[in-house]
């Protein structure tokens, strides 16, 4: 057995006051299977770096065996896979590449072809299959799932599980975090913990460990009020009970100074004690909540069409340089239909979603959408996006206050409004976008994998949204919880004819 162990661990970036980790302190077994989860921004990529010593940071991590990180640094992308294989992996037999494409459903010709030429999928597997090969160390996996269709998320979760090597994965897919990991790590609030078992059953822990601290906090709030009251009522009978002292002669008695100080005193004491117990209720107060992640709930302002008929297409084929994408599909968007485009990568999901949205794309058939139809779309890739935050918004013609609520209600933070976006992480790059497409009212949203990046809880409180406002909505995503919670319909796409489902 072999643990990683860090300890005092503080980290900030130059120039960025905002302290990432705060003497920190946490260990994990390098043969357990660990999913890493928290909120974006928190510092989960920071923190994988920083197990590779690309950041100096005060405090020490103790490791043991050898690290390596997904994704990988392609040097020449247009080298041929094997050869690249040979380099990473120099030790390794054929065989033992062909035995890995295997299990990941991965066709052996890629071999053979330069890397460039593949799709993101295929990359993603390849380049597990490096790792895996890697003996006798522990894997850093950084959100492998992004370019991953449903059936690829399937296969790699499959084979994670059935590895014995142990690694640490960032993910916000519940779905397939629960089929591959035994613990996770997630960073919180106010610390990093470590837990035995899936995404599903910290989920169920943490819903009763803030149950429980809601509970406690309201006990505890009712104590400190009733001790309040408990503490000034003794006060003021300490009080009154002392001006007695100095009062008139009554029926010619001279008053006990004697006796009625001391129970004077008393009550001051009693009084005293009030307090010191409303002090240790507070304390005990104050120490909950600390890791309650509250999400605010988030506005739509959907518009609504005319007719029940906002948009469809029929007969729909796509093709580039003579390859067929997709061929005829045919479907109706009815006013609050939530549609999910459902298929392997490469069937024409993010094509059909363009043409949409106006883009040139050859196609063949026919789209029907009305040109005074108002469209919002959200697009899959967010790497590019860089510069000032005010640019942005003007560029996209934004109300600024209400994008920037937007923002803060997704858990941005004041401090990012003034950095270059550049700086950002994917996740909060997404969420630009995201809130982006929020701020437009729209007959119709159109959707390319909007959970790209985007943390467990953010998931949820777009889920939600969707729910309450019930939008028109055409949409990619491969995370199934979202798919079961959101769509009311699936467009499965295929090399043949699509199919349809209606979800109850």
């Amino acid at each position: 057995m072999s643990l990683i162990s860090i300890q005092n661990l503080t980290f900030s970036y130059d120039g960025n006051d905002q302290t990432i980790f705060d003497h920190v302190s946490f260990q994990f077994d390098t043969h357990w299977k660990l999913g890493f989860i928290g909120r974006n921004g928190r510092g989960k990529t920071t923190f994988l770096r920083l197990l590779q010593k690309e950041f100096s940071y005060t405090g020490t991590i103790s490791c043991a065996v050898p690290l390596y990180y997904f994704p990988m640094r392609i040097p020449d992308q247009d080298e041929m896979v094997v050869d690249l294989l040979s380099i990473f992996n120099p030790n390794c037999d054929l065989w033992m590449f062909q035995r890995e494409f295997s299990l990941l459903k991965l066709d052996e010709s890629v071999l053979y072809r330069p890397y460039s030429t593949l799709s993101n999928g295929e990359q993603t597997k390849i380049q597990l299959a490096s790792l895996f090969l890697q003996e006798n160390s522990f894997l850093l996996i950084d959100e492998p799932t992004n370019h991953l269709d449903w059936h690829g998320r399937q296969t790699v979760a499959r084979y994670l599980n059935q590895k014995k090597q142990g690694f640490l994965l960032v993910s916000h897919d519940r779905t397939f975090l629960d089929q591959c990991v035994d613990h996770i790590l997630s960073i919180n609030r106010n610390n990093i913990e470590v837990q035995q078992g899936n995404c599903s059953s910290w989920l169920e822990n943490k819903r009763r460990q803030d149950q429980f601290e809601q509970m406690e906090n309201e006990k505890l709030q009712k104590e400190i009020c009733r001790l309040q009251k408990s503490a000034q009522q003794t006060a003021n009978w300490s009080d009154k009970l002392e001006k007695t002292k100095i009062g008139t002669r009554i029926s010619g008695l001279k008053p006990d100074r004697g006796y009625i100080g001391h129970k004077s005193a008393k009550m001051m004491q009693r009084s005293k004690s009030i307090q010191q117990r409303r002090q240790k209720a507070i304390e005990q107060k104050s120490s909950l909540l600390k890791n309650i992640e509250t999400t605010a709930t988030l506005k739509l302002s959907p518009l609504v069409w005319h007719t029940n008929t906002v948009a469809s297409c029929s007969n729909l084929s796509i093709a580039y340089d003579n390859i067929s994408v997709c061929q005829d599909v045919a479907f109706t968007i009815q006013r609050g239909d939530r549609i999910a485009l459902c298929g392997k990568n490469g069937c024409g999901k993010s094509s059909i979603l363009k043409l949409f949205q106006g883009y040139s794309i050859p196609y063949q058939g026919e789209i029907s959408i009305h040109p005074n139809l108002q469209i919002s779309y959200l697009p899959q890739d967010c790497s590019q996006l860089n510069g000032d935050l005010k640019e942005f918004i003007q560029q996209h013609n934004l109300e600024e206050s209400l994008f920037k609520a937007i923002l803060r209600k997704l858990d941005f933070s004041r401090s990012l409004f003034d950095l270059p976006m550049e700086g950002y992480s994917n996740g909060q790059k997404k969420k630009i976008y995201l809130a982006a497409s929020l701020c437009k009212p729209a007959h119709l949203y159109l959707w390319d994998e909007p959970l790209n990046y985007i943390d467990l809880y953010s998931r949820i409180q777009i889920e939600e949204l969707l729910l309450q406002y019930q939008p028109t909505l055409l949409f990619v995503e491969h995370d199934q919880s979202f798919l079961e919670h959101v769509a009311t319909k699936q467009v499965v796409l295929s090399s043949s004819c699509p199919i349809h489902k209606n979800i109850v």
